[in-house]
């Protein structure tokens, strides 16, 4: 699964930054090969990485540490969205469709 989202991940962000597999490589000073076998999930990269690739794009990778009960699922998130009113609700998926719909079609986001 962790192959996959950040193959995802990877590949979106870089093209939504408009750039090549090259000239990501280029810029965040690693082999064209490395991003290449990234995105196609034949490696993981370490987290500096990722992180280096990610920042060339003008993004940053964050990562959180969460717990998860014995059923597996994250009740830190449920407890989060819990704590905001229905109408930052509303906004934050509002938010979270247009950034999604961005990427998807490979707009560059505005800094």
């Amino acid at each position: 699964m962790w192959r996959m989202d950040v193959a995802q991940v990877l590949t979106r962000t870089r093209r939504g930054a408009g750039l090549s597999q090259r000239a990501l490589a280029a810029v965040a000073r690693v082999p064209q090969s490395t991003v290449a076998r990234i995105e196609s999930g034949t490696i993981d990269p370490r987290a500096s990485t990722l992180d280096r690739l990610l920042r060339a794009c003008g993004q940053e990778l964050a990562v959180t540490a969460v717990t998860i009960d014995g059923n597996g699922i994250d009740r830190t998130l449920i407890r989060e969205q819990l704590r905001l009113t229905p109408t930052e609700r509303v906004t934050a998926v509002t938010n979270a469709a247009r950034f999604t719909a961005a990427v998807n079609s490979g707009v560059p986001r505005a800094p």
